[in-house]
């Protein structure tokens, strides 16, 4: 199941000019300088021993388990050229907007007389730079994943089932059961 946070996360990721370093040496090597040179906090945050964490470093360790692989993978890449993806979140929030493309339960609260039972729906859609914005500081607040959730109701409410002001005046959205999400900047 994705999420709002995770799918922000990946979207600006991909925003990356170069790859991530390959080995696992060389990505525990990048923790460790990012943790200035403290052993102890990257084993804390991979959930590993220190003496782990400094047996890849010297790379007498070079191919870690699978769940490890992909944990050291995800922390390097959210580490990884924070300028690049400072930039890409600055414009995705001031000029370009969002993409979003989800499978998830919306539901409706509308006039009387209207269906409002919630139901799956695949929807792909730009959301303006407003969103864009709300999205990223509510995730740098530390917002919850129902904020996010609501945010994004609130985007997809306003451009894609209102039509932007054009039809379904005073319809509310709701987002529930968010199976997949991902973003594009």
């Amino acid at each position: 199941m994705g999420t709002i946070g995770e799918g922000l996360d990946r979207a600006v990721a991909q925003a990356a000019t170069r790859p991530i370093p390959k080995s696992a040496g060389a990505r525990m090597r990048f923790l460790v300088r990012q943790h200035g040179g403290s052993t102890r906090a990257v084993a804390g945050l991979l959930g590993i021993t220190q003496r782990t964490v400094e047996r890849y470093v010297r790379d007498q360790l070079r191919t870690p388990r699978p769940d490890l692989a992909e944990r050291l993978a995800a922390e390097v890449r959210r580490r990884w050229q924070p300028r690049v993806q400072a930039r890409a979140r600055k414009q995705a929030a001031t000029s370009t907007g969002i993409v979003i493309e989800t499978r998830a339960r919306f539901g409706f609260t509308a006039a009387p007389g209207t269906t409002d039972d919630p139901r799956m729906r695949l929807i792909t859609q730009h959301l303006p730079p407003e969103y864009a914005r709300r999205l990223f500081d509510a995730q740098q607040a530390g917002a919850a994943e129902q904020q996010l959730q609501q945010i994004a109701a609130e985007g997809l409410g306003e451009v894609y089932f209102r039509d932007g002001g054009r039809r379904a005046d005073g319809l509310h959205v709701t987002l529930t059961d968010v199976d997949y999400v991902e973003f594009g900047l």
